[in-house]
């Protein structure tokens, strides 16, 4: 049996959320089982508490990314994870050959100026580095803005689950929802998370 992270935070399944809303959210429900105000309490009251917060916590944690957000409410609605992750989503292709491709460079400069010992030659390793940091950060805001744009495609999602009973038990319910395109937008998120890793990595590499 899932639990239903949306329910724990007393919000109705969607894939959008607002993050301000949502923080409130967690705040105020959070505040009151906060084990700091238990200190006066028996042992199991303490208990109670230090379990409520966190769950609390890691309902807040999973739906505020929307990458989390939608791979639980895949789960959800579906009642298991999507298969085959490593399916590379439509419209990426290009930009994970151009980061692949980076990164392949990259890990070979850095192997070959570990091996420079000659302060000049470092110096000019030094400007390479420069490049390179210069070539990480223009990907990196490609890969934001992939990101923005796979986001924006929700709010206007909520639309069928507004239209539809969030306890609605009935068969069919999948079937009416957009779950094939909410995969296809989580797929593409998963991959802009793979590619800040890989980026943010080198970036700490080449400092």
């Amino acid at each position: 049996m899932i639990t239903d992270l949306f329910a724990l935070l007393n919000e109705p399944r969607r894939p959008w959320i607002d993050p301000e809303h949502l923080k409130s959210k967690f705040h105020a429900l959070s505040s009151e089982v906060h084990p700091d105000r238990f200190h006066q309490a028996t042992d199991c009251e303490k208990e109670l508490a230090t379990k409520t917060y966190a769950s609390l916590n890691a309902a807040y944690t999973t739906l505020k990314e929307p990458k989390d957000r939608l791979l639980h409410l895949l789960e959800l609605e579906r009642g298991s994870r999507p298969g085959d992750i490593q399916k590379i989503p439509p419209g990426t292709m290009d930009l994970f050959v151009e980061i692949g491709q980076a990164c392949r460079d990259i890990d070979t400069f850095l192997k070959e100026r570990s091996e420079v010992t000659s302060p000049l030659v470092k110096v000019q390793y030094f400007r390479k580095a420069l490049g390179w940091v210069d070539e990480l950060g223009r990907l990196q805001q490609m890969v934001n803005a992939k990101r923005d744009l796979l986001v924006s495609e929700l709010p206007p999602m909520n639309a069928t689950w507004e239209a539809l009973d969030a306890g609605s038990s009935s068969p069919d319910r999948a079937a009416k929802l957009p779950l094939d395109k909410i995969e296809q937008i989580y797929r593409g998120l998963s991959y802009v998370s793979r590619w800040t890793e890989q980026i943010q990595q080198r970036l700490a590499e080449l400092a």
